[in-house]
């Protein structure tokens, strides 16, 4: 297993394996891949086993209005065959200690006992657009005292607006 920056020879494997680690959406490789296509800001790594990627994290900017106020961590993923492997954990020790983000304010919406056991505490302060009451919306380093609905990258936005592919229902 290695564990390194996403390239863009490595892409595409990364982009297949957000589509296999999220099968009923589109949103999440759309998301990286237009942040990749627009050039915006991405810290991302890729865990390969074998030539194939089987773990994905990004970190991308928050906003307070116009001014960087830390990174999101979105999205993460790991293969449907390395899930409860500890694949996911080891990437996100691995990213947590990297030059890039070990000293940034991060933002993660998630499964809040996950990310507690990486330091994230609930954040009160600011505001996630998308999680009602901040119940799913973690923190690490956060010394905002201040309420501001934390900003997103517009790729954020524009991908969840664009229409999803219809596959077949499950019974």
């Amino acid at each position: 297993m290695k564990i390194q920056k996403v390239t863009e020879e490595n892409r595409a494997k990364v982009y297949a394996l957000l589509r296999r680690a999220f099968p009923r959406s589109e949103y999440e490789a759309g998301l990286v891949e237009k942040l990749h296509e627009n050039g915006k800001p991405v810290h991302d790594w890729v865990c390969l086993h074998t030539n194939k990627a089987i773990a994905y994290i990004a970190f991308s900017n928050a906003y307070n209005g116009k001014d960087v106020c830390g990174l999101h961590l979105a999205p993460m993923a790991v293969a449907p065959d390395f899930q409860k492997q500890g694949v996911g954990s080891e990437l996100l020790r691995f990213a947590l200690r990297q030059e890039q983000i070990k000293s940034q304010t991060l933002f993660v919406l998630g499964e809040p006992g996950y990310y507690k056991k990486f330091g994230f505490e609930p954040c009160r302060v600011p505001v996630c657009p998308f999680d009602k009451n901040n119940a799913h919306f973690l923190s690490l380093r956060n010394n905002a005292t201040a309420s501001f609905t934390v900003g997103y990258e517009p790729e954020f936005k524009s991908v969840a607006k664009a229409p999803r592919p219809q596959g077949k229902k499950r019974r």
